[in-house]
């Protein structure tokens, strides 16, 4: 997989969640996501029970509230569709605050906010405590297709090279003395996009051939095995079965 590369989101730490292997991280997350998903919407406690849960992997991750609900800005589009749910949505009326808002779309409101916050909230977490490279690695070594763990991999880090690009390209119209500051200038703009395109082509076509000559097949060589025991296997599905007690005690009571 090359080099360790690091992300904006990685928070470094030596908690016993950035310790476990990335692979059991990865299978946990997603099996709580599909828990919460399947909860009923009416059982509003049981959302309650997963944010305390997610808390407590917080807090064992010792990763910040503050920092936390920061990342949690990402969901702000979903934030407003489900604020515009109540109003659009046909069927039983009921009155709040003097607006006549859907019963069905305050439904599907709560629905959007509760799943999707808890569904980001898990996702930061993982993404807070899993450097770019295990993360890979460990969709790797949950046997994921390798042609989709290659794009993966060269798409995370074409991004840092040409946002790096963008940057230089930046720094070199400003030491001109150019300033976009009208629709005049998005002339200079726009041949500025078409001059990082030409040259991030370049650069990859330069990097395939560069590999091709190194012996490059079609699969990438596997320089770290991630292997994981019982007892991190047990750690890690503490969450998702925790989750699976209150989403089943929520389609009983």
């Amino acid at each position: 997989m090359g080099a360790g590369h690091a992300h904006k989101l990685y928070r470094h730490g030596h908690s016993p969640v950035h310790a476990l292997p990335p692979h059991c991280k990865l299978a946990a997350v997603f099996c709580f996501v599909l828990v919460v998903v399947s909860t009923p919407r009416e059982a509003m406690w049981a959302f309650g029970l997963y944010a305390v849960l997610l808390g407590v992997v917080a807090y064992a991750a010792r990763v910040p509230a503050g920092y936390l609900l920061k990342r949690l800005l990402i969901e702000v589009p979903f934030v407003a569709f489900a604020v515009l749910m109540p109003f659009v949505a046909q069927g039983e009326r009921v009155e709040v605050l003097g607006m006549s808002l859907s019963v069905s779309g305050l439904w599907g409101a709560w629905n959007v906010l509760a799943k999707g916050t808890l569904g980001v909230a898990a996702s930061v977490l993982l993404a807070s405590t899993t450097e770019l490279r295990s993360l890979l690695l460990g969709l790797q070594r949950l046997k994921l297709p390798p042609m989709l763990v290659q794009i993966a991999s060269f798409m995370i880090r074409y991004g840092d090279v040409i946002t790096d690009e963008m940057r230089r390209m930046s720094i070199a119209r400003r030491s001109r003395g150019f300033e976009a500051r009208g629709v005049r200038h998005w002339g200079v703009l726009g041949k500025t996009a078409g001059a990082l395109f030409i040259r991030s082509y370049e650069r990859g076509e330069r990097v395939h051939l560069a590999m091709v000559s190194r012996g490059y097949t079609g699969t990438m060589p596997v320089i770290d095995e991630v292997t994981a025991s019982r007892v991190q296997w047990a750690r890690a599905a503490a969450l998702p079965v925790s989750a699976l007690g209150v989403c089943l005690l929520g389609w009983t009571l």
